[in-house]
């Protein structure tokens, strides 16, 4: 734990309206707060000003940060949206809850529109125990847990729900497939491209101001309410295919996906000013992340042209991605850049501002430190793989834990303190690469960004994220120091694969029939299409 100058200088910079005096007195006791999680989309390490952009162009998160805590070592239970937001939700590994596929080894699998699975009923997801124990829960923005009815987010401990079961991919013409519903509670209110625009020539969307303004009612209504919160906010305007809202087109240097971070630093400003406004702000723990690396492959082709005596045409790829950097590759990979996110915890009064911890966290421990703080006991039957971090947000107390690094069925590298083990190595293959698919763009490090995956369970490849954070410098293996951190990791791996139970793997098979052809509620909208034949296939997962 360090007081970080930085941030002061950083703050000395930056221009911010003055706290509101409370209007309100405190409703809630500190020790059972109302929690706010939000979970940003492929937004990489390296995008906020206080991580290091130096655009700077995210003065409400670096506030936050400087009112609060940052968490710099702090990892997603996979490289990919659904496995990971499974595991954050279950404060368990994707292999345990059962987000990932056996139809190959190693591969990422999510939830598409037509997959068969979601999440199990098995689960207990810590939203469902928190809303047992009188809180009032609600999720805005992307589930990505599963589209079929019996996976909604109301059937898994939600109150209340605003934003839609999948990613906002399309538009789709309704026949080979159905543009994705946006749901108000159980039933649809209408789908995206149709009821919710997303204008893919400008990158014009009014989604994350709709989200925003929905935060905004929610935490009204329950501090009036006097009734405890807990809201995951979860918008998705950093995945591809990228938007913002007519105010902030254009606004930012580093293009739209620029524009979309700037809109969801603003959105994170008018919820935390709310917060003070209403006088909760003490008595609400605010979590900042996301839920993968960025995504450096995210491109999309253009053209420039240069007028002299003749027209020159200039093909050219505007990359749509977050910033990763200093780290390793992005989104689909276990190197650093695929799971490392950029992590801020703000609880005024609770957690002493200005503070960085280099404590290893992961997702997975928002189930337990909400638990914890909410004084639920934890679910005695199954492995929990988070840990507590109330006693670092109240004490400053660190905890020693290791770090596995998941990719599909496969444990693909180990962190212990500052070493890390890569027990296999893989990008994606060749042949996806030739086509033009590169996780890590302009980053080659030998026997380590392979194309082919590579088993080094024999003798991992040893990095030290202190010394070599973008793990270009393997340690050698006949060194000193090889040995002496490989005698502490091997003994940690080696129970954990003796103790490992994997759950049924809920993203092998996908369907046509269970696309959103008819959501609950379609009827309504006169907006109900017809259900193809089913037919039950494997996925297909390429990487």
């Amino acid at each position: 734990m360090a007081r970080i100058s930085f941030l002061l200088f950083l703050f000395s910079l930056l221009t911010f309206q003055a706290a509101e005096a409370h209007s309100v007195s405190h409703q809630f006791s500190p020790t059972t707060p109302n929690m706010i999680f939000m979970l940003m989309d492929d937004m990489g390490w390296g995008d906020l000003g206080v991580y290091g952009h130096p655009v700077k162009e995210t003065p409400n998160l670096d506030k936050m940060a400087l009112e609060g805590m940052l968490l710099p070592d702090f990892y997603s239970a996979n490289p990919l949206c659904s496995p990971s937001r499974a595991a954050m939700l279950t404060g368990r590994l994707p292999i345990r809850n059962g987000f990932y596929t056996t139809n190959a080894h190693a591969r990422n699998a999510y939830t598409p529109q037509d997959i068969v699975g979601g999440i199990p009923d098995s689960e207990i997801l810590y939203p469902e125990l928190l809303q047992k124990n009188g809180y009032a829960t609600m999720i805005i923005g992307k589930w990505h847990l599963g589209q079929q009815t019996h996976y909604h987010p109301l059937k898994h401990g939600f109150d209340e729900f605003f934003g839609s079961t999948n990613c906002h991919f399309g538009p789709f013409d309704g026949k080979e497939q159905p543009n994705m519903p946006v749901y108000r509670n159980a039933t649809m209110a209408g789908r995206y491209y149709q009821d919710f625009p997303i204008n893919h020539k400008t990158g014009e969307s009014n989604l994350t101001v709709e989200y925003t303004q929905e935060a905004i009612k929610f935490i009204n209504k329950n501090a009036a309410n006097k009734k405890p919160f807990f809201l995951y906010w979860t918008p998705d305007a950093t995945h591809t295919p990228l938007f913002a809202s007519k105010d902030f087109l254009g606004t930012s240097q580093r293009g739209l996906y620029g524009d979309a971070v700037k809109e969801l630093d603003y959105s994170v400003g008018q919820i935390l000013d709310t917060l003070k406004t209403l006088g909760i702000d003490k008595d609400t723990l605010v979590i900042f992340s996301s839920d993968n690396g960025g995504a450096t492959y995210a491109k999309e082709s253009g053209e420039a042209s240069i007028a002299t005596k003749n027209v020159i045409i200039i093909i050219f790829d505007n990359v749509l991605g977050g910033s990763n950097s200093p780290f390793l590759c992005g989104k689909e990979t276990t190197f650093e850049g695929g799971m490392r996110e950029p992590t801020i915890a703000w609880w005024p009064g609770t957690i002493q501002p200005g503070q960085v911890s280099h404590q290893l966290g992961s997702l997975m421990d928002w189930y337990s430190t909400a638990l914890d703080l909410a004084g639920i006991s934890e679910p005695s039957d199954r492995i929990i793989d988070g840990i507590s971090l109330a006693p670092l947000f109240k004490k400053g107390q660190e905890t020693n834990r290791t770090i596995f690094y998941y990719r599909g069925n496969e444990m693909m590298a180990v962190r212990n303190g500052l070493y890390k083990a890569h027990y296999w190595t893989w990008t994606n293959s060749l042949e996806e690469f030739n086509e033009g698919t590169d996780f890590c763009p302009g980053e080659v490090i030998n026997n380590v960004t392979t194309h082919d995956q590579v088993n080094n369970t024999a003798q991992p490849v040893l990095f030290h994220l202190g010394r070599d954070p973008g793990e270009k410098y393997p340690i050698k293996h006949n060194s000193a120091e090889y040995k002496n951190a490989m005698d502490v990791i091997t003994p940690i791996v080696d129970d954990h694969h003796k103790t490992m139970i994997a759950g049924n793997p809920q993203l092998n098979y996908c369907d046509k029939a269970v696309m959103n052809w008819a959501p609950p509620g379609c009827d309504k909208l006169n907006d109900c299409l017809p259900i193809p034949p089913s037919n039950k296939q494997l996925c297909t997962w390429v990487h």
